[in-house]
């Protein structure tokens, strides 16, 4: 769950058994997020303009797109909300 407001990104368990979550990400500023099928997370952060993949139980991540501040340059974003995951990886 990309719980914006609270700068987190938190996962509920149908497994766990308790009615309350486990924050896998926090200080981000997460506007939308996408697992691919070997279950990295790749969330954006639209105040840092940039996407980043995480494997469970990372807390820094990988810079896959942005990351060069706001723009309109191919290696910069502006807000970046939704995500989509192809197989071969490209986001």
């Amino acid at each position: 769950i990309s719980d914006w407001g609270n700068r987190r990104v938190v996962r509920w368990s149908r497994r766990s058994g308790t009615t309350q979550g486990e924050i896998l990400i926090d200080n981000i500023d997460c506007y939308g997020l996408a697992m691919d099928e070997q279950r990295y997370l790749y969330v954006s952060d639209y105040v840092k303009y940039e996407v980043r993949r995480y494997q469970l139980g990372e807390k820094n991540g990988t810079l896959v797109a942005g990351g060069n501040g706001q723009g309109d340059e191919l290696n910069q974003l502006n807000y970046p909300a939704y995500l989509f995951v192809d197989r071969d990886h490209s986001v």
